[in-house]
């Protein structure tokens, strides 16, 4: 039973995140902050216009896709059948 001691530490941490999250996603009450000034305040940023709406934006070349991956080619100065030594195994 000594063995499962290393058990006790996780089985705290995890009693505290269960208690944790029950607290959390509790029913609030309902906020007292919001007035009719902030909801206006809302309206009037919303309606605006964004500043770079009228911009247009850059043109981004794109590579077509094939969806293959393709490899540099190979200099000519390296032969195909030799690219690395060969080694003796150890």
């Amino acid at each position: 039973m000594l063995i499962l001691a290393w058990l006790l530490p996780s089985a705290v941490v995890l009693a505290v995140m269960m208690a944790w999250a029950a607290w959390a996603g509790r029913p609030r009450r309902e906020e007292t902050d919001r007035s009719e000034a902030a909801y206006e305040r809302f309206a009037r940023a919303i309606a605006r216009e964004h500043p770079t709406a009228g911009r247009p934006r850059p043109v981004v070349p794109r590579d077509r896709s094939t969806g293959i991956a393709v490899r540099p080619s190979r200099s000519a100065s390296v032969p195909a059948t030799r690219e690395r030594p060969h080694r003796p195994a150890s």
